[in-house]
């Protein structure tokens, strides 16, 4: 059965009351950040943290009920009382490779959906990567290809030998990672961190375009590293000109954690995002986010301070009054009891992983609803 839902209650807010008898068929779009999720096997990227005798003393039960954490998550959002199915895309990211994810949609939550998988390794050393999953039953993809960020910090210090190193950055304040590759004798270190997903594909007879992001993180502090973001920003701009120029009536959807804001640079100006509607011109881009973080709304929280880093954007193309063709309703975050830190110190925080309990994630995932006329 597809996904149809008379809706009223929707109509309320877009029409008025003279059309309360259509039916709509609904598809929720996800992204969650898994935080940290590996295997126990030992890789060629750095994980020995998350291996048995590794300083998270990361177990094949605890990798297992990590995997348990995550499915019950992800079955569920968006769903209430109107709209019962699980997300037709979700875009993840900090999967440490394409088995992890296997793993996690043969859950027993998540097996019964059938979800397909288009993931790729990225170069950044952690291996940490972004994919998307699909309900095949409503998704057919045609193309996917990883798009690398190519980014460069200055060198710091003068070397004498002629060698290439790799360092490890860590932002202090999350934990994050980014690595950083030493061209000696050259004034450039390439930082190496997670390549763009770009999907196209047929969303019930539509063709949709999806990017799926994890932007560098403020390792070296947010002032410091905004280029590297900023950059990011423009590359997710030029890839969705490019799909443009193809087709100037592209539906394009733009998420990932971006470890900026909705108000940063990187965001208003790199990709264009506009926080109204009104203000959105032929190929530009909304970010309904950007209003829930003016209400007060967050997806992560650090030192009691909340931000949305994890964000979903669409182009103007989406926007459109017309629903006899996808579009955009609303936008959420999915932040259930079950998710949240109810004791100490990060009480209200998202319930993330310690040595003592697995947890889920140190983000709330968030989502948004496409929605059609049914004919």
């Amino acid at each position: 059965m597809k996904n149809y839902v008379i809706i009223s209650f929707i109509l309320g807010s877009i029409y008025g009351t003279n059309a309360q008898s259509k039916k709509f068929l609904v598809h929720t779009v996800a992204f969650y950040n898994f935080e940290n999720l590996f295997d126990t096997i030992k890789g060629a990227n750095y994980d020995e943290d998350w291996l048995p005798n590794g300083a998270q003393h990361w177990t094949s039960k605890k990798y297992n009920q990590k995997l348990e954490n995550l499915s019950k998550v992800l079955m569920q959002i968006g769903t209430n009382e109107q709209q019962k199915e699980a997300p037709t895309f979700i875009g993840c990211s900090e999967a440490e490779n394409r088995g992890v994810l296997e793993d996690l949609i043969k859950k027993p939550n998540l097996a019964r959906i059938d979800y397909g998988i288009v993931h790729f390794d990225s170069p950044d050393k952690r291996g940490i990567d972004v994919a998307l999953l699909y309900q095949k039953k409503y998704f057919k993809p045609t193309t996917f290809i990883n798009i690398p960020l190519i980014i460069f910090r200055d060198k710091n210090k003068k070397d004498t030998k002629n060698e290439i190193e790799t360092e490890r950055e860590i932002d202090e304040d999350k934990g994050e990672t980014d690595n950083v590759e030493v061209l000696k004798n050259q004034n450039k270190k390439r930082v190496y961190t997670r390549d763009i997903l770009l999907v196209t594909g047929f969303l019930d007879g539509e063709e949709i375009n999806i990017l799926v992001n994890h932007w560098p993180s403020r390792s070296g502090g947010e002032k410091k590293s905004s280029k590297f973001r900023e950059a990011a920003g423009r590359l997710d701009r030029k890839i969705m000109d490019s799909i443009y120029k193809v087709n100037p009536d592209a539906k394009i959807i733009c998420m990932g954690d971006l470890n900026d804001g909705t108000y940063n640079k990187s965001v208003k100006e790199g990709v264009g995002a506009k926080l109204k509607k009104s203000e959105v011109k032929q190929f530009g881009v909304y970010n309904p986010f950007e209003q829930m973080y003016k209400d007060g709304y967050a997806t992560l929280f650090y030192r009691d301070a909340g931000d949305i880093f994890d964000q979903i954007m669409v182009s103007e193309t989406l926007i459109k009054d017309d629903l006899s063709s996808f579009r955009f309703w609303k936008s959420g975050i999915f932040n259930k009891p079950f998710m949240i830190q109810t004791t100490g110190q990060y009480k209200g925080y998202p319930l993330r992983h310690s040595l003592n309990e697995v947890g889920f994630s140190d983000h709330f995932p968030v989502y948004i609803y496409l929605i059609k006329e049914k004919k």
